[in-house]
This record gives C-alpha cells, sequence and structure tokens, in this order.
C-alpha cells in the first residue's frame, strides 16, 4: 500500500517534478488520459494545481483490495494489474489497467473500501488526485467537480455495460 511519508511524497513512489517548470508537462499528461481528453485547457491547467505526477517502481502495491480508498490514479505511462480475491481468497488478476486510463475513481466518490488490489506490472507513471484535493476541488471550483464527476459517471457506466455484457455471456455457457 502506498503510504504518505512526513514529507507527503508516498512510499515507493518518486516525484517526477514540481513547480512552474513542470507545471505544462503534468498538463500534457492529465490531457494525455481518456478522462481528460476533452477537457479544454484551462481546466486541465486549474487540475494539474491538485495533481502530483510519480513514477512507481515494477511490483508496487498501490493499494489493497479492502484498503479506506483515498486517491484517484490516472496511468500515464506502463501497467497495472487489478487482482481481487475469490471465494477461497486467491487474489486473480481481472484486469490490467494501461497508459491514458484511470484506476481507483470510486474511491474519491463513494468513501467505500477499496472493491480490488492494483500492483504494478512494470515501470509507470501515474498522476494522482486525493480525495481531500477533490473535495477542495468541489469548493473551490464548483464548475470543473461537476466536469469531472460527469466524465467519472461516464466511465464507471461504460465499465457497469462492459461487466452486464461480459456477465450475459457468461451465463449463457
Amino acid at each position: 500500500m502506498i503510504e504518505p511519508r512526513a514529507n507527503g511524497i508516498h512510499e515507493g513512489l518518486q516525484l517526477i517534478g514540481t513547480g512552474k517548470a513542470f507545471r505544462d508537462p503534468l498538463c500534457h499528461m492529465i490531457a494525455s488520459t481518456h478522462m481528460f481528453r476533452d477537457f479544454d485547457w484551462h481546466d486541465i491547467e486549474t487540475l494539474s494545481e491538485y495533481t502530483q505526477a510519480y513514477e512507481a517502481p515494477k511490483g508496487l502495491t498501490l493499494f489493497k483490495e479492502g484498503d479506506i480508498g483515498n486517491y484517484v490514479c490516472l496511468i500515464i505511462k506502463g501497467k497495472v494489474d487489478v487482482y481481487k480475491r475469490d471465494l477461497n481468497d486467491n487474489e486473480k488478476i481481472v484486469a490490467q489497467i494501461g497508459a491514458g486510463k484511470t484506476l481507483g475513481e470510486m474511491a474519491i466518490i463513494d468513501g467505500e473500501l477499496r472493491s480490488a488490489s492494483a500492483i504494478t506490472a512494470e515501470q509507470t507513471d501515474l498522476i494522482l488526485l486525493t480525495k481531500d484535493n477533490f473535495l477542495r476541488i468541489l469548493n473551490e471550483k464548483p464548475g470543473l467537480a461537476a466536469r469531472i464527476l460527469l466524465q467519472v459517471s461516464r466511465l464507471l457506466s461504460q465499465r457497469l455495460r462492459r461487466t452486464s455484457g461480459q456477465l450475459v455471456d457468461y451465463l449463457e455457457h
């Protein structure tokens, strides 16, 4: 699990960059994700003020099933394996999330425990939007927060439709 250090950088993650010189690269990273690719540049610049980019080594556990969820990950480069425990308490890979995708969106919305575990399958660059920073966006930039919530809703709806289709296929066999 990612544990915050006293200086705010999470254990196992290496901060990629900070400050004004890194703002433009960070904005381009955010714009490269499916979730934010349709946002206007002003919204992306604003969002960048609430996020940080990190490099994660292969094999790093980003979070475990049952953990308290306190951030969403935007995968910029690399891959993350998503694991779920079965009835026998064995972990099975249920998805692999690659560049441009997001992971852990429900955690900043519903306050529930993590529904799966996530471990980097290779060296991965990612951007974190913490729940605290999302709540700050809600208070400080409600229009941007509404657009983010709409994107999360669309994403979760697409995933539910895909999962429902897979369930029907599974039940037919």
